[in-house]
């Protein structure tokens, strides 16, 4: 992924690619996924994700990691 320039919300320059820790919630379970790198804006909050960390993402949430040990045995 190519670093953003600029927010494509506020139009912001500020915008930094970080690697962080990513929280989420699915279906009222919460997980976390380690060293998620995406471009964030310090002014309005946007977080911009390419499809590569979208799809890591989904993996860790917990129906597919249920999904796979179903599959496995």
């Amino acid at each position: 992924m190519i670093p953003l320039t600029k927010c494509p919300s506020c139009g912001s320059r500020k915008i930094k690619r970080v690697t962080r820790d990513y929280a989420g919630v699915y279906r009222g379970q919460p997980y976390k996924v380690p060293d998620v790198q995406f471009d964030e804006c310090p002014d309005c909050g946007e977080q911009v994700f390419d499809g590569e960390m979208v799809e890591r993402i989904q993996s860790h949430r917990p129906v597919v990691r249920r999904a796979r040990r179903r599959v496995a045995m």
